[in-house]
């Protein structure tokens, strides 16, 4: 089950993401769905179209159903709304939970992250 703890270990293609920290700062505030993942970039589509971005030394918030992050303890369901707003969620943040994930976490062939975990030594 899809939890804020576990969201690393899960396929992030389908999810909304939002970068709030980079090392390159023409990143932040890009937001999109995830619509192709790679060992070390994720690809957004947003309003703006298509955006690569790298993984490493990036910091992401994901936007997943609160109802997979009810099980887990501790889940921010609520933000502001300027920041509800700036990830491109209309009708506020009902229903979603956001989950910030260091980028350097996922650095991982997809299949190998799902199927053995974020925190495997093997990449």
């Amino acid at each position: 089950m899809l939890t804020p703890e576990t969201l690393p270990k899960h396929e992030l293609v389908g999810l909304r993401a939002e970068v709030v920290d980079s090392s390159d700062p023409t990143l932040v505030d890009l937001s999109g769905e995830v619509v192709r993942e790679t060992m070390k970039t994720l690809v957004l589509e947003g309003p703006s179209g298509v955006s690569t971005v790298p993984k490493s030394g990036t910091t992401l918030t994901f936007a997943i159903d609160e109802a997979a992050a009810a099980q887990a303890v501790g889940t921010a369901s609520e933000l502001p709304s300027e920041t509800a707003s700036s990830t491109g969620q209309s009708g506020g943040c009902e229903g979603v939970a956001y989950v910030t994930v260091d980028g350097d976490v996922l650095l991982s062939r997809p299949p190998l992250r799902t199927e053995r975990g974020a925190d495997s030594k093997w990449r």
